[in-house]
């Protein structure tokens, strides 16, 4: 081992970036690491602020993966969806990662806090509202907690106001030639649609024979793999609430943990999983 420190420099490392963007600049590192500001003197607080901030970023990312999966599915361009589903399946796995560290903190390092946070809670997260509306999951009543906010409701209303990732994926069994029922004429997306024999039956044509439908298989297996990830997440959301706070109330309201747990049932693709049974 040499005794002399290594200098980048003589290998053409800049050094200088009096005049130059930094990587700090770029990436806006003040604003993000000044960003978290807890409200009381205990040590876990800081944990608690940077696991959902971070999560809002990795959302904020699927948002962006998801938007675009549903625009390359309209314009009847499913393969570059399959990337942009695979990526926001990797989310919901680094989503997943990180109640693991939320999970270090106890019951009773948790209740140092709490009261801090009044009754802000996750239950509010309009990004994460946005991915279940995008993804099909069109509950009307979550957009209570957001009434306040005309501009996130704007924002949740336009998308509202177009099929969703799993209608757009419908539509396009329908114009590869297969009877989607009902779903061919639906023109109001606002609600949650209905599950449909005949998407199951195309579902099951498409399975049935990989091969000649490989598009439709790939997009299928891809939308199967998010909820996968999506419902990982969910139960795993569900037991760290519980391990923290048992089965009290969440501050923003809820029932807590049984209102998690009913979160527990929504199916986003439904036929995609009943179409296993059929096969």
């Amino acid at each position: 081992m040499s005794g002399k420190p290594y200098d980048p420099s003589t290998e053409g490392a800049q050094m200088s970036f009096k005049d130059r963007m930094s990587y700090s600049d770029y990436l806006g590192l003040e604003k993000v690491l000044t960003a978290q500001a807890p409200l009381s003197s205990a040590h876990d607080e800081m944990l608690f602020i940077i696991q959902h901030q971070t999560s809002e970023l990795w959302m904020k990312l699927a948002l962006h993966e998801i938007r675009a999966a549903i625009a390359s599915i309209r314009a009847d361009r499913p393969e570059p969806s399959f990337k942009m589903l695979t990526r926001v399946a990797r989310i919901f796995e680094q989503l997943n990662n990180a109640w693991d560290v939320l999970r270090t903190m106890t019951p009773s390092e948790y209740t140092e806090f709490r009261g801090a946070l009044g009754q802000s809670s996750g239950f509010q997260s309009w990004q994460y509202r946005a991915i279940e509306f995008l993804a099909g999951n069109r509950n009307l009543a979550m957009l209570g907690p957001h009434r306040h906010r005309p501009d996130l409701m704007e924002k949740l209303e336009a998308i509202l106001a177009q099929p969703s990732l799993y209608d757009e994926a419908i539509l396009l069994l329908g114009r590869s030639g297969f009877d989607i029922g009902a779903d061919a004429n639906r023109s109001d997306w606002r609600e949650t649609r209905a599950e449909s024999e005949e998407v199951l039956s195309a579902w099951q044509k498409v399975y049935s024979d990989p091969q000649r439908y490989w598009t439709l298989y790939e997009l299928a297996e891809k939308l199967v793999d998010f909820e996968d990830y999506f419902r990982r997440w969910r139960f795993n959301h569900v037991t760290t609430v519980e391990r923290i706070i048992g089965l009290k109330r969440g501050t923003g309201g809820t029932g807590g943990v049984s209102y998690l747990r009913k979160m527990l049932e929504v199916v986003l693709f439904p036929e995609l999983w009943n179409v296993r049974t059929r096969l």
